[in-house]
């Protein structure tokens, strides 16, 4: 891939849709835990140091991007990760079987400590979630990315931010990020009323904690973050809003023909992602088929 001719962009994204900002190149990052954080119960942050992190991070404001992070072989123990070479090649190292890796949103970099964070659901399965359970001070990972910045627009009044808590880094970004002035309504579905956390920004921000264990399913509804979506009374004006969605993909499908075709939102207006699929392991996010239909 030739990334020199790739779209750049600089911010504010003032231009009312997406835009991305292709880096120079892709950065593999060693990395060690340097501590664990329990927000809730099922919720876990652990925040990495290296020396792979001195020169800094691309960490920009309104921008959730993904990085690639390579987990270690749960009964073998090898972290094997591609690392580039003086030929612009990528082959892997560290062991003989394939990498173990998942896509995660940036939660927080503090550029004074130079520690990054990433959030862990702790569901009791997947290797991701096995290994944040069990992460101590010291443990290995490798980073690769971001890729690129993919920032928000930030000239709409009002953005709707929705989605179960496999995206809460992402969720929570765009409240605490979201600019000044503007009214951020979002929808979160947790387990139960323990998954609450706090989440704040600059921003009008008017949160709905949907809890799987008690709120409603409508008829014919894949989920409560669906019902309560229909249940919102939106912006009369409908060019007044951005939204963002993301979570389980098939629950998200009827989700996102509500924002398009219901709500009369344009394409430059809507963002779903699914990061994960029922019943399917290691979930690949970029070959999510929400738009197909």
């Amino acid at each position: 891939m030739n990334r020199d001719k790739l779209p750049r962009f600089t911010g504010p994204n003032l231009t009312g849709e997406l835009q991305f900002n292709y880096l120079d190149r892709l950065i593999r990052r060693d990395l060690r835990v340097a501590r664990t954080e329990d927000i809730t119960p099922r919720y876990r942050r652990v925040v990495f140091v290296g020396d792979d992190l001195a020169d800094g991070f691309p960490y920009v404001p309104f921008s959730p991007d993904h990085v690639r992070v390579f987990f270690p072989h749960p009964k073998t123990g090898e972290l094997v990760a591609p690392r580039e070479q003086p030929d612009g090649s990528w082959p892997n190292e560290g062991g003989t079987g394939d990498p173990i890796h998942r896509d995660y949103t940036v939660r927080a970099w503090d550029p004074e400590t130079r520690e990054l964070s990433l959030d862990f659901v702790l569901h009791g399965h997947g290797v991701a979630g096995r290994w944040a359970q069990r992460a101590q001070a010291g443990d290995l990972l490798v980073v690769n990315g971001p890729s690129s910045n993919w920032r928000l627009p930030e000239n709409y009044p009002h953005y709707l931010a929705l989605g179960d808590e496999t995206a809460l880094p992402a969720l929570a970004r765009i409240i605490s990020e979201a600019p000044a002035g503007s009214h951020v309504t979002a929808f979160i579905e947790i387990a139960d009323a323990g998954e609450q956390q706090k989440l704040t920004g600059p921003a009008d921000v008017d949160l709905h904690w949907i809890h799987r264990d008690s709120a409603p399913v409508g008829d014919g509804h894949l989920s409560p973050l669906e019902t309560a979506l229909r249940a919102w009374q939106s912006p009369a004006d409908s060019s007044s809003l951005f939204a963002f969605a993301a979570g389980e993909t098939n629950s998200l499908k009827p989700i996102r023909r509500y924002l398009r075709n219901e709500m009369g939102l344009t394409v430059d207006q809507v963002v779903v992602d699914g990061y994960w699929k029922r019943g399917v392991g290691g979930f690949d996010h970029h070959d999510s088929d929400i738009d197909d239909d």
